[in-house]
């Protein structure tokens, strides 16, 4: 293992013989750290933390420590990161909360860029990007390939579904639609389908096409959400994605972004 003489590991953590930990980082007990991470320098993770494989922790990210919640006493709630994400300067990752959960999750492969705050008992999937300043309150699941625009705040509770864009400065305080571009002129709206980001994915002509009609009918139609979502269920091709968007408005109960 590569060690910094400054860096402060404790005894009982258990980090992979591979890492390599740079100067001035603080390991706390309890922290679990994979095969192959590298932390740059002052990065400080207090426990229970378990990090996965191939990860890179930058400058003054601060991971696991306990969560904002004044209702927190102590308890050994978790932190749980997977493989291959970076996680860029000045982050934090709160731990969970009992009444949450007990455990914040962060997937693989994602990239939390500078000043990006998640809060305790969040939920982080696969191939998500966060970027700079982002701020996720506490119990807001985020779904595989999202992606949130910088300097958003987005409130507790929050679901952003998979494949959605956000736009930079949006603030959220509703579910924020699967497969859609949604951002802030005034209050946040949804402005169609992220196409592109679809199509980059390996997404199918014929795949967009029957995403696209769903949202024509949603956001273009003169029908109310009971009755789009009616609409569409009558529609027996409507395909695997449609059914995922409608369960997603179903199963909301924020509202969601429309």
């Amino acid at each position: 293992m590569k060690v910094h003489p400054t860096a402060i590991i404790d005894p009982s953590a258990k980090v992979h013989p591979s890492c390599k930990i740079g100067p001035y980082c603080v390991i706390g007990p309890e922290v679990e750290l994979g095969e192959g991470c590298h932390l740059v320098s002052q990065v400080a993770i207090e426990g229970p933390t378990k990090i996965g494989a191939d990860n890179k922790l930058f400058p003054f990210c601060s991971i696991g420590m306990a969560p904002q919640d004044v209702t927190y006493a102590g308890e050994p709630t978790r932190l749980e990161i997977g493989d291959h994400n970076q996680i860029r300067e000045f982050v934090t990752i709160n731990r969970g909360t009992v009444k949450g959960g007990g455990l914040t999750r962060v997937g693989s492969h994602v990239l939390i860029m500078a000043y990006t705050h998640i809060a305790h008992d969040c939920a982080i999937g696969d191939h998500v990007i966060l970027a700079n300043a982002a701020t996720l309150g506490g119990h807001v699941t985020v779904e595989e390939w999202a992606q949130v625009g910088a300097v958003c705040p987005v409130h507790h509770f929050v679901r952003i579904g998979a494949h959605s864009f956000i736009g930079g400065w949006t603030t959220v305080t509703r579910d924020v639609l699967p497969f859609s571009k949604t951002s802030a002129a005034r209050d946040a709206q949804a402005y169609g389908l992220n196409a592109i980001g679809l199509e980059r994915r390996g997404f199918s002509k014929e795949r967009i096409g029957k995403i696209h009609h769903a949202y024509k009918v949603l956001l273009a139609s003169k029908l109310n959400t009971s009755q789009a979502l009616e609409k569409l269920k009558s529609e027996p091709d409507r395909g695997d994605d449609v059914e995922t968007l409608i369960k997603f408005i179903e199963q909301s109960e924020r509202g969601v972004i429309k």
